[in-house]
């Protein structure tokens, strides 16, 4: 190792000016003028290539059991024997033959899940036990036919072709998969190059040997979901993004560069240089760090050495930054360190590694300190999933989630319970939120271990993750086998990155097992047992890493087994679990207690807690349903996770037939009291109690209930639900106005059903169908429904309880106007005006 510690910085240099003229020219596209989302500069990596193969795919269904429907992949026992055999009776597939014509497969864009577009497929065979936590198996993963015992919609093949000019010889060619699920089989020009087991973890294929410079090369991918990783909805097939890499032979290697940033502006810089070329090379190494404006703040001096062909090298820096800005919650600052490679003094290689300066800390009295500061995680875990598309959620799609967790007052985010898509970290960066970072495996397999790394080495120089999960619920979580495996799989994490702390999400033997090897205690559930830990090991931080999973359904205010549904008023919960206010209310009043991560922040498919049953096809835990439309509990944490003054009422006010019969009335608030009124008649005025909820019996009559929030004796809230009439129109409305004409973007559309007035009918079910003009595509459709069977990828959908969804696509290269018009049988049509640009 080569070390340059303590070296002084210098003043830009004319390259450092250089590169910021380039970034400037590179002025970000991807961002809407009208948004207000955080922009950072864009910046130019040449020589280097990363280009996006999410384009131009065809996708078909092969099967998992007969070589004849499976393209004749395993028709023979020769699959492996020899390595890009064209020949018929030698060939991996007819797709290896480069003139196969995949013309009428279903074009398709990345990110792309096949299981989404299935048709819902009951159990008939299955038999209730009867016990309390009896479930149908393949509700687990809402009831898509995936599996051995479905072989015919179990394999997806991807197929397509790409250019490479002739300038191409002499690099480095590689494909970046963020991750396939599952079992992926990467043909490229008849040859297999890798098979990757995880749906999670990304990898890379070298491409270099059999690529075809200056031709078209054909890129096949066989991916099967037979076996699944998880207990929930996964999805299936290339979900996350794909790329094409190009470097010199010399060059920073994927995850090559580790940034540790200190508060006090100590700049620790890790790099690693590969060559993959015959002759010997000596080099320079330059770093430069940009603000967040894209403006060069420090030039340390250039390293240069020698790297011998065909060998790798890490190089290490120290370095220190005047009055470096700290990334925060509030002020989410990120800077980028640009690495150039040179070789005979030009520039071969230049590499862009997004950070941020700032501490953390874990203590066993005061939790979690960002920056030397106390502060409460109000988390949620979440799954990759949306009404609609399923696990192949578009990045704006992404930011869009994460706004709704952050106007509720979240501020940190578990990824459960695998490692995250890449552009959900970029985004928490970009935002301001913290994250739990969790591997999918808790085992020390060599494969195991792999799947750990890449994660470890992926994720390690984003700001927002402050911990390293290492299992979650694990059977050997209490165990000396456990302890065992646990600590195997902390010495990888600490060699790789010495800066944070190791959790495990456990649900039981908390104190045994892997507690004596973890940092940080996590609780799923049994926060009851917190204070227990606490008095036994008052040194050990303490999470809540599953907390509350109150089952509910938006819109729902009573239970009914028959439709599968359960009442939003935060009341009914799984044996193992509690509701949102016991859980946050013992959270909130423990300084030592960290925080916690609900279960969860969205609703997902599969697990449909507490009705693991056909027709059920998703759960009922989130704060959000499977839309993202707020269910009541959101406004519960909104009122406690926010300092903002809140007034949410519940239920609706559309009680036909009940008239006269005590209705409950609640109010989630944080003021000091709230009356309510019942057509202009007080009910009674209730002090709020911090981090509950007040609550009323009214006899229900047609009309309005109103509630007036006081702070300091005065009225400062009003909120009020109204007697609906019969739906008449609809409303629809989407989260911007401006997006990018790249073919990624996608628009959020929201339909309400109206009455005369406008008001929402909050019983409505019309079907809503969606019509587009413009270079836009409706990709998805959805309403919250946790037992609607209707195609997710369709032009319509009925309301749920007044509400639905659509999610429009932006077309790449097709600048113009997007208009989308909704409109159901009787009712007035809604429409919007979407500009997209470039």
């Amino acid at each position: 190792m080569v070390d340059f510690s303590r070296r002084q910085a210098l003043a830009a240099t004319a390259g450092a000016a250089a590169l910021a003229a380039a970034s400037a020219r590179a002025a970000p596209k991807s961002a809407p003028a009208a948004s207000s989302r955080p922009v950072l500069p864009v910046i130019d990596l040449a020589p280097r290539e990363r280009l996006s193969l999410d384009f131009d795919w065809r996708f078909k269904l092969g099967h998992a059991q007969d070589p004849a429907k499976d393209f004749g992949f395993g028709a023979n026992q020769r699959t492996f024997a020899k390595a890009g055999a064209t020949a018929a009776n030698w060939q991996v597939s007819r797709l290896s033959d480069p003139a196969f014509d995949a013309g009428a497969w279903a074009p398709v864009t990345l990110p792309h899940d096949w299981a989404v577009e299935l048709p819902f497929v009951d159990n008939p065979a299955y038999v209730p036990s009867g016990k309390p936590d009896d479930e149908d198996l393949r509700a687990a993963h809402g009831y898509k036919p995936l599996g051995r015992e479905f072989p015919e919609t179990s394999v997806g093949w991807y197929r397509k072709t790409f250019a490479l000019p002739a300038a191409d010889a002499g690099k480095r060619l590689s494909i970046e998969f963020d991750g396939a699920m599952r079992d992926a089989l990467v043909i490229v020009n008849g040859y297999i190059l890798e098979q990757e087991d995880s749906g999670y973890s990304p990898f890379r294929v070298d491409i270099t040997d059999i690529a075809n410079i200056g031709q078209e090369n054909s890129l096949v991918v066989r991916v099967d979901a037979s076996l699944g990783e998880g207990w929930f909805y996964e999805g299936a097939g290339l979900y996350r993004h794909v790329w094409l890499v190009k470097t010199a032979p010399v060059h920073v290697p994927q995850w090559g560069v580790f940034v540790r940033a200190k508060v006090d502006g100590t700049l620790t810089i890790d790099t690693d240089l590969v060559n993959d070329g015959d002759a010997r090379a000596e080099f320079e190494l330059l770093h430069t760090v940009l603000d967040a404006a894209g403006k060069p703040v420090l030039t340390p001096a250039a390293a240069s050495d020698r790297l011998p062909a065909w060998e790798r090298q890490s190089l290490s820096l120290t370095v220190a930054l005047d009055n470096p800005v700290l990334w925060s919650l509030e002020t989410p600052h990120l800077y980028t360190l640009v690495t150039e490679v040179k070789v005979g003094g030009a520039v071969v290689d230049r590499h862009a590694t997004r950070f941020g300066f700032r501490s953390i800390a874990f203590d066993g009295a005061k939790g979690f300190l960002l920056n030397g500061q106390s502060v409460k995680l109000k988390g949620t875990c979440n799954h990759q999933d949306h009404a609609g598309v399923g696990a192949a959620i578009p990045d704006a799609l992404q930011v869009w989630r994460l706004e709704q967790l952050k106007s509720m007052g979240c501020n940190a985010y578990r990824a459960a319970h695998n490692p995250p898509t890449p552009e959900l970290l970029d985004a928490c960066d970009r935002l301001g939120m913290v994250v739990i970072d969790e591997t999918r495996r808790m085992s020390s397999d060599p494969t195991s271990m792999d799947e750990l790394e890449r994660l470890v080495r992926r994720d390690r120089n984003h700001p927002s993750v402050i911990l390293w999960s290492i299992g979650n619920e694990e059977p050997q979580q209490g165990t000396a086998r456990g302890a065992k495996v646990a600590a195997t799989m902390k010495r990888l994490v600490n060699r790789l990155d010495p800066t944070r702390l190791v959790i495990a999400a456990m649900d039981s033997g908390f104190g045994e097992g892997i507690s004596a090897v973890i940092d940080v205690q996590g609780f799923n559930y049994r926060h009851e047992k917190m204070d227990e830990f606490h008095a036994r090991f008052p040194n050990v931080p303490v999470i809540g890493t599953e907390s509350a999973s109150t089952v509910a359904t938006r819109g729902e205010y009573a239970r009914d087994d028959a439709k599968l549904y359960v009442p939003a008023y935060d009341t009914e919960h799984p044996w193992w679990a509690t509701t949102a206010e016991k859980w946050w209310s013992h959270a909130a009043d423990r300084p030592w207690v960290a925080g916690g991560f609900i279960w969860t922040g969205f609703d997902y498919r599969g697990e449909p807690t507490p009705f693991n049953k056909w027709p059920s096809i998703s759960s009922h835990f989130g704060a959000l349903d499977t839309c993202g439309f707020p269910k009541d509990n959101y406004y519960y944490y909104r009122a406690w996770w926010r300092p903002e003054p809140l007034l949410h009422l519940l239920p609706h006010w559309n009680w036909e037939g009940r008239e006269g019969q005590p209705i409950a009335v609640w109010a989630h608030s944080n003021c000091d009291k709230v009356e309510l009124f019942l057509n202009g008649k007080s009910q009674g005025v209730r002090d709020v109690k911090p981090n509950h909820h007040v609550e009323w019996s009214v006899p229900y009559a047609p009309g309005v209930i109103e509630a007036h929030g006081y702070k300091g004796g005065k009225v400062v809230l009003r909120e009020r639900r109204e007697t609906a009439g019969p739906a008449a129109a609809l409303r629809l409305t989407a989260d911007r106005s401006r997006y990018a004409a790249d073919g990624q973007d996608v628009a959020v559309l929201k339909v309400e059903v109206l009455d005369a007035k406008g008001r929402i009918v909050p019983r409505a079910d019309d079907l809503v169908t969606f019509a587009v003009a413009g270079p836009g595509d409706v990709i998805g459709v959805g309403n919250g429904n946790p037992t609607s069977h209707e195609a997710d990828v369709a032009s319509q959908r009925k309301a749920f309880n007044g509400l639905c969804q659509a999610i429009v696509r932006t077309r790449r290269g097709q600048a113009g106007e997007v208009r989308v018009a909704a409109s159901a049988p009787g009712l007035k049509t809604a429409s919007v005006s979407l500009t997209a640009g470039t």
